[in-house]
């Protein structure tokens, strides 16, 4: 059993790495619900020294983890919300569930969804054996890095 703890916690710090999750970044999670993976979420945890915050919190933030699922509404309407805190050079996570799991999320309502929402798509990964992790940013962000 020990081994199979210790696979999964090698794991876990590759799931911050990728997403670009750096210690003592302040982090908001969206759309929690008992689907979500929490390796993903006792990872980043992990790397940034504290909890995230919940949708709650009206602090500046430097990423949202955006859990999404098909039945979750209006992501154009979302995307909005969640900007309103998110500093200037901040990312937001839209984490979906992969092709044929349940709450699938089509990439094409995603990618369409985005830039009327005033952000541009960068970046696609796997954040774990059921989500994929969409990286959103604010246009002029993405153009301040080129």
């Amino acid at each position: 059993m020990e081994a199979v703890v210790a696979a999964g916690d090698a794991g876990k710090v590759g799931v911050a790495d990728r997403l670009g999750i750096e210690p003592e970044m302040v982090v908001q999670e969206i759309g929690w619900d008992e689907d979500v993976d929490d390796d993903v979420r006792a990872a980043i945890e992990e790397r940034i020294g504290s909890d995230l915050l919940d949708e709650e919190a009206d602090d500046v933030v430097d990423v949202v983890l955006l859990w999404w699922r098909e039945s979750d509404g209006d992501l154009v309407d979302t995307l909005m919300d969640v900007t309103g805190p998110l500093a200037e050079d901040g990312v937001i996570w839209v984490l979906t569930p992969k092709t044929g799991r349940p709450g699938y999320v089509e990439p094409s309502d995603i990618a369409e969804a985005v830039p009327t929402a005033g952000l541009a798509q960068t970046l696609n990964t796997s954040v774990g054996e059921d989500w994929a992790g969409i990286k959103l940013v604010s246009p002029k962000s993405a153009k301040a890095k080129r």
